[in-house]
């Protein structure tokens, strides 16, 4: 007898479920009619991935399950945030289009979701106790969350820096044994080009930048300039000497702030010494963008702005709550299962030696009033609506401006 035609398909909401009943009599067509829910996401595998070591030693401890879940959970997170990072460097690569734009837009947003869970995350470990821990820590030496391979390559392929991370943290060979495919997954990610790298050349190719151009760097300090001399004005009228001293000390130390950001050397020397991150022309790009966000052309790239200091601000959160649960579990003076220091080690994360975008939360130091901010030109107006919209992309763009 030949297949018969199905006329019933059941779609679970959330897990792609297809069932098929025959025409005549309801008999389901088994694999004719495709995978089942267990079988396309291999669940037997994915469930049965969890060894309780305490059920091994004949000593069960029923927390073990929760611990075992939780960083499972973290690692296919991990996986997920890896996925999506690749895809968004791809992407970076090429010169940008609005479509491109969109898609980054919406990638980067997931990533941010997902930290949101992971930060959230810790909570659910944190219903187990101290004592409950004690019960099967034993069992975890020397393996640590601080071997995390997948961890580890968000942070590279973010653009956490070799150099900017705390020593122990520098001895590949130290942290993950002898196991020579991790070690090699880890030095290759450095090797390529990151997120950060992509984002400051994207930055650097910021229409309007041009000396022939728009010139927006000059005109900007022209405007700091104007700014500066009206607000000296203004000191100098304050009725006490003291006031009068401290309003013009203040002036000259926010100049000091401003002069870093136009004098290229003190800028590169700061990059040298790990304050800044970006280059300087990029550093130009992320304030253009900053100043003329609500322009429909940067209104975008703003948004890929907030949503980069978005994942830096929630990866900081998610080690600050790892933190405070190493600490609540183990105290502050034990060394990690994994040969780290434990609690010293991770509080040491947390400065922004770690961040991998710090310069975009510095912007806000470089900001002026809005009526100081030079206006656009009629060309660049119509520059930036023709930015992106032809095959011969920025740089021919540029030309035009």
């Amino acid at each position: 007898m030949g297949r018969k035609a199905c006329h019933r398909f059941v779609l679970c909401f959330g897990s792609c479920i297809y069932t098929c009943e025959s025409a005549q009599d309801g008999e389901q067509l088994g694999e004719e009619a495709g995978m089942l829910y267990g079988e396309y996401l291999m669940l037997d595998k994915v469930l049965g991935a969890q060894r309780m070591l305490g059920v091994e030693n004949k000593n069960p401890v029923h927390d073990e399950h929760l611990f075992i879940i939780t960083h499972q959970a973290y690692e296919l997170w991990f996986k997920q945030i890896i996925f999506e990072l690749d895809s968004v460097r791809n992407l970076f690569s090429d010169v940008l289009k609005e479509h491109q734009t969109l898609e980054i837009l919406k990638r980067l947003n997931r990533i941010v979701l997902i930290l949101k869970v992971l930060v959230d995350q810790v909570m659910i470990l944190e219903t187990m106790t101290p004592l409950d821990f004690m019960e099967f820590r034993n069992y975890l030496r020397p393996a640590s969350g601080f071997q995390s391979l997948q961890f580890r390559m968000v942070e590279n392929k973010l653009g956490v820096r070799q150099e900017n991370r705390v020593k122990y943290n520098q001895n590949y060979a130290k942290v993950f044994g002898n196991d020579e495919e991790a070690i090699q997954k880890i030095e290759s990610s450095e090797k390529e080009a990151s997120l950060a790298d992509v984002v400051q050349k994207w930055l650097e190719r910021t229409p309007g930048l041009e000396h022939e151009g728009f010139n927006f760097w000059g005109k900007y300090k022209k405007a700091v300039e104007v700014l500066f001399n009206e607000q000296k004005v203004i000191a100098a009228q304050e009725k006490t000497e003291s006031l009068r001293q401290y309003r013009l000390n203040d002036l000259s130390k926010r100049r000091e702030v401003y002069e870093s950001i136009f004098k290229k050397d003190i800028h590169d020397a700061l990059v040298a010494r790990g304050e800044r991150r970006f280059s300087h022309k990029a550093l130009q790009g992320a304030i253009m963008i900053t100043f003329y966000r609500d322009e429909p052309r940067f209104s975008q790239p703003h948004q890929i702005l907030t949503l980069l200091m978005d994942i830096d601000s929630l990866i900081t959160k998610w080690r600050y709550n790892h933190l405070l649960m190493v600490q609540r579990m183990i105290g502050s003076s034990q060394f990690g299962t994994g040969g780290s220091s434990g609690y010293q080690y991770l509080r040491s994360t947390l400065s922004d030696r770690y961040k991998v975008f710090v310069d975009l939360f510095n912007l806000s130091t470089f900001l002026i009033p809005r009526s100081y901010i030079p206006p656009l030109t009629p060309t660049m107006k119509s520059h930036l609506w023709m930015w992106g919209t032809t095959d011969n992309g920025i740089e021919e763009n540029n030309k035009e401006c």
